[in-house]
């Protein structure tokens, strides 16, 4: 009898404590893995996240990095990791689609508990200042006469700059040239350095580089609230609505009632004006995709555009 009363209470309090555990979620500080090295866009947006967790929660948000393979070494040991809610990890679209499709990186895109996405930085058509190219326009009738010669940096093979190319090419029925770079700073110097045409680049391209561009266009379903004259590609003719898409995943056996309550939390950070403005003063854009079934449908939606434009290029199967 008192065997079974002991296994009783040791259930109930384990009960308990995985209930008070999510009630009192944050108990500590949460380690925020960036599964890429400091200093680019998926640092900075969750830097900018920082002050807004600690005033929400009372508990600060640690970043710290885990580079390499492009993210894929980050990813791959995520459901190694402690599943309490302290541990999370920055994720990027399409890179986790994509990535398993190309080879054996250690994870499947299905391996990836995403609790919330939380913003993307569009892609861009971006021209020099003092380019010829005044309008999408302009660019599009070099390339119907000049085939293969208009000539794009940007951030990588199967990224979102590399699928937005591809994607437009077939649109406007023109072919231009995709160079790949090691990341978007790379492809901003070799389009201010004359070394090409043009850059597939992101918003934030023209946040940062200010009066040294011009973009033509942008791939949002409205204009950026920081750019109002720079068309989208819808206005233009152009079903594009794409970018590199960020949010942040989990460990696998992390709890569903502490999956909601963090996806919670990163919901009520992106719902603050002060953040909102400092987001889309970088060339950023919000997004609110929770966790649950909303997820559920975004990712597959997002999924077939990546696989349908990387197949029509021969990046993948």
């Amino acid at each position: 009898m008192m065997k079974t009363f002991l296994a009783a209470s040791v259930a109930v309090l384990a009960l308990n404590g995985t209930v008070s555990a999510a009630e009192d979620y944050p108990s500590k500080s949460v380690d925020y893995i960036i599964p890429f090295g400091p200093g680019g866009e998926s640092d900075v947006t969750a830097r900018f996240q920082q002050s807004y967790f600690k005033d929400i929660t009372g508990q600060d948000l640690v970043v710290s990095y885990k580079p390499g393979g492009g993210g894929a070494v980050g990813w791959s040991q995520l459901n190694t990791m402690a599943g309490d809610g302290h541990t999370i990890m920055g994720i990027n679209l399409p890179h986790i689609v994509l990535k398993p499709r190309q080879g054996d990186v250690g994870f499947q895109t299905d391996d990836i508990t995403a609790i919330h996405m939380f913003h993307y930085t569009p892609d861009a058509i971006v021209v020099r200042a003092d380019s010829d190219f005044e309008t999408l326009q302009d660019m599009i009738d070099f390339a119907r006469e000049n085939p293969k010669r208009l000539i794009f940096s940007g951030s990588g093979k199967a990224t979102a700059n590399h699928l937005a190319q591809i994607i437009f090419d077939e649109m406007a029925g023109i072919e231009s040239t995709y160079v790949a770079f090691k990341g978007t700073g790379a492809a901003v110097t070799a389009l201010l350095g004359n070394q090409v045409t043009a850059e597939w680049g992101y918003t934030t391209v023209g946040a940062q580089q200010g009066d040294k561009v011009r973009m033509l266009a942008v791939a949002m379903e409205e204009r950026h609230p920081a750019f109002p004259d720079v068309p989208t590609f819808t206005e233009l003719g152009f079903d594009i609505v794409s970018g590199a898409y960020r949010g942040i995943a989990v460990p696998s056996s992390t709890p569903e009632d502490v999956r909601e309550k963090l996806a919670g939390i990163i919901g009520d950070i992106n719902e603050d004006e002060a953040f909102r403005k400092q987001m889309l003063d970088g060339g950023f854009a919000l997004l609110d995709i929770g966790y649950g079934d909303d997820m559920d449908e975004w990712m597959a939606a997002r999924t077939e555009q990546y696989e349908k434009a990387a197949k029509s290029a021969g990046l993948i199967d």
